[in-house]
């Protein structure tokens, strides 16, 4: 055991502890400047992109912006209240439901209309619909086996990367722009932004309310991809079979609600536990920041970039015509 922490730490220590400098430093600059921390760390992070090619500092950056952002996220179960469900609607449960499988088909048809096959509009309007990357990852391994089926997820993953990263900048201060409440601009980061990493970014860069709204939406969305596999595995020929599993963040962040809920978790523990949330975040929003390249955005293929920028507009129009004509 003694021996397996020394090695994980000797392993991410030095990427652990930039992430955590960088993370700093945009705490320090949101406290006296007033603008918010995530997109500091992110600016700031993207700076040192140089560094995600040192060995010495990947393992460490890539454990803060994949492990130690999801445990965050999970954290983050402990601030979700009924309250914050209830000022959301529940109807709006349904309708995060609908944008999703509009997106999907929407993927479905432009792939259609670009000459590629029904397997990439899942592939593409998935990795849209629900949680970027990781999505396009997941369904990527249960699609038809083919010679450039990787080669389709990684351009399709640095996209949406892409325009994730774009939307986490620009998407709180259109919905500023456009009027909307803390509430209305949570629920509008959760149900469009793509990665699970910018949708908190953007959430918090707006308000801490906006933030947990934004998560909580955004969770609803990741619990979806189980659900998109399977039906990608029962109507494509030739579907690889992989065992479908439900994200562990996704599961530690409904249990934690649910303890904070009743009751049982005290107060202290709650508060100690946003902290180390928060900083956890922050961290590894700092991590993707010094993993984001901005020349490998400009190596996706013209038609997959048309392709999931449609994608995003589409999602992104249906959910504030959602807000606007219909209402939380």
């Amino acid at each position: 055991m003694q021996n397996a922490i020394t090695t994980f730490w000797h392993v991410n220590f030095r990427g652990l502890l930039i992430a955590a400098v960088i993370a700093a430093a945009a705490t320090f600059l949101s406290e006296h400047y007033g603008a918010p921390a995530m997109l500091f760390a992110l600016l700031i992070g993207m700076a040192f992109h140089f560094l995600h090619t040192d060995v010495t500092f990947s393992k460490g950056l890539d454990f803060s912006a994949k492990t130690l952002l999801r445990f965050g996220v999970g954290l983050l179960g402990l601030r979700l209240s009924i309250s914050d469900v209830e000022s959301v609607g529940y109807s709006s449960v349904g309708a995060v439901v609908g944008f999703v499988l509009a997106t999907l088909a929407c993927g479905a048809v432009l792939s259609r209309l670009f000459g590629r096959r029904l397997a990439f509009g899942l592939l593409a309007g998935g990795s849209v619909a629900i949680c970027g990357a990781s999505a396009a990852l997941a369904i990527s391994s249960v699609l038809p086996a083919r010679e450039d089926r990787e080669k389709d997820a990684l351009f399709v993953v640095i996209g949406v990367t892409a325009l994730s990263t774009i939307a986490m900048v620009v998407y709180p201060i259109l919905f500023k722009a456009m009027g909307m409440t803390d509430v209305e601009s949570g629920f509008l980061i959760g149900a469009t932004i793509h990665d699970v990493a910018q949708v908190v970014g953007a959430g918090y860069s707006i308000s801490d309310d906006a933030g947990v709204i934004a998560t909580f939406v955004k969770m609803l969305r990741v619990a979806l991809l189980p659900v998109v596999m399977i039906v990608a595995m029962l109507i494509l020929s030739g579907a690889q079979s992989q065992k479908v599993t439900v994200p562990w963040f996704l599961v530690m962040f409904l249990i934690l609600a649910v303890l904070a809920n009743s009751g049982m978790v005290p107060q202290a523990i709650i508060d100690i536990a946003n902290g180390v949330s928060r900083w956890c975040l922050v961290i590894a929003i700092s991590a993707l920041g010094v993993k984001t390249s901005l020349a490998a955005f400009l190596k996706v293929k013209p038609s997959y970039g048309i392709i999931l920028v449609a994608e995003t507009v589409f999602l992104l129009l249906i959910a504030i015509g959602y807000v606007v004509f219909v209402g939380l």
